[in-house]
C-alpha cells in the first residue's frame, strides 16, 4: 500500500491545519484529514469551469474570476478552454501559502505557466466590487474555496452575492459547485437578481456507479449587444 506523504502544511486563521498530501501520484488538500480539494472534488471544479467557460468563447478578452486557487483544477480547465492571448483569469487568493506551494509542488501550474493569469488575495465583497461590470464569470466550490466570515461559504453572505453581481457584465455567469445539495441557494441567488440553472455531474467518471455533485449556474440578465 503506498504511504501519504505530506509535502506541505500551513495554520490557517481559525487555528486548523491545512496539508498538502500526495498519495499514489495525486495530491490533496485536507483539513483534519478530511479532503477539501482533490480526485473528489476535480470532476466537478473541472466540469464547473467548462460550463462556466462556454457562453464566453467568442469573448474578445474573457474576464474571470476564480474564489481561491485551490490545487488548479478549474484554472487549469479555463486555461485550455479559452484562448484568447487578452484574456485574464483572476485567482483571489487570501493564504499567501497556497501559491507557495504550486511553485514548489505543482510546476504544471498555469499560476505558473499562463501569463494570463493575474494572483489576487481578496475574494470578499471589497475584491469583487473592484471589478464592478467587468467580470465575464465568477467561479466558486463550495468546498476548494475559502470561506467567508465565520467560516461560512461566501454564497451566505448576502453582501458578497450582491457584489458578485454588481461585478460580472450583463450576461456574466456566477458559477458554483459543490459536494452536497443547497436547499436555499437558487432562491438566495434568484433574490438577487440571479436567473438560476442546476446541474449534476458524477464524482467520479469512469466509475459505473457514482455520486453525483450540484452545480449552479447563475446569470445577471441578458448579455449586451
Amino acid at each position: 500500500m503506498k504511504p501519504r506523504i505530506t509535502l506541505a502544511e500551513t495554520q490557517l486563521p481559525d487555528g486548523s491545519t491545512l496539508a498538502l498530501q500526495e498519495h499514489d501520484g495525486r495530491k490533496s488538500l485536507l483539513i483534519h484529514g478530511q479532503q477539501i480539494c482533490g480526485p473528489a472534488t476535480r470532476a466537478a471544479e473541472e466540469e464547473l469551469a467548462r460550463l462556466a467557460c462556454a457562453p464566453f468563447r467568442p469573448a474578445r478578452q474573457p474576464s474571470l474570476f476564480f474564489i481561491g486557487l485551490g490545487l488548479g483544477h478549474s484554472l487549469a480547465t479555463v486555461s485550455a478552454e479559452l484562448k484568447q492571448k487578452r484574456g485574464t483569469f483572476i485567482v483571489a487568493e487570501p493564504l499567501a501559502a497556497l501559491p507557495e506551494w504550486h511553485r514548489q509542488h505543482l510546476p504544471e501550474s498555469p499560476l505558473l505557466t499562463d501569463p494570463r493569469v493575474v494572483l489576487e488575495s481578496d475574494c470578499g465583497p471589497s475584491g469583487l466590487i473592484r471589478h464592478a461590470g467587468l467580470l465575464h464569470a465568477i467561479l466558486l466550490h463550495l468546498d476548494a474555496s475559502p470561506t467567508g466570515p465565520r467560516n461560512r461559504p461566501w454564497v451566505d453572505d448576502r453582501r458578497w452575492v450582491s457584489a458578485a453581481y454588481e461585478a460580472l457584465q450583463p450576461g456574466g455567469l456566477l458559477a458554483i459547485a459543490g459536494s452536497r445539495h443547497l436547499t436555499n441557494l437558487t432562491r438566495n441567488l434568484q433574490r438577487s437578481g440571479f436567473e438560476v440553472a442546476e446541474f449534476t455531474v458524477p464524482a467520479s467518471p469512469d466509475a459505473k456507479k457514482t455520486r453525483l455533485l450540484p452545480i449552479w449556474l447563475a446569470r445577471k440578465g441578458r448579455a449586451a449587444e
